[in-house]
């Protein structure tokens, strides 16, 4: 079992900046591919970008390419999203998951572990 723990969620002007982390306890965290994903309220969960478990590769949304970089410290069993140039439409619960393979995953079905979500909210 891996628990995962978000936090730094919180409210922003657009165009600002918020930096997402979770960490994790249990079993070895770099044996996990780790992956942010949001959810708005009445809409469905998303992907938003996923990290490999050494932190060498990354694959993003296209929404958010170029504004959010994903990184880890496996030394701290923790994964980041960073957030820049927050936009309105970035407002959403953020969760973390993880799953132990050497692939970058991107859907939600294949992740095994989940946090509870932080919540980020970007006003105009």
């Amino acid at each position: 079992q891996v628990q995962l723990v978000e936090s730094g969620g919180g409210s922003v002007q657009a165009g600002g900046s918020l930096r997402l982390s979770c960490v994790a306890s249990g079993r070895t965290f770099s044996s996990y591919t780790m992956g942010w994903f949001r959810q708005a309220p009445g809409k469905e969960r998303e992907f938003v970008g996923t990290i490999s478990r050494g932190g060498g590769r990354t694959y993003y949304a296209d929404s958010v390419k170029g504004r959010f970089t994903i990184s880890r410290d496996n030394a701290k069993n923790t994964v980041y999203l960073q957030m820049n140039s927050l936009k309105p439409e970035d407002t959403a619960s953020y969760y973390c998951a993880a799953k132990e393979t050497i692939s970058l995953i991107t859907t939600i079905a294949s992740y095994d572990f989940w946090g509870q979500g932080t919540q980020v909210t970007v006003s105009s």
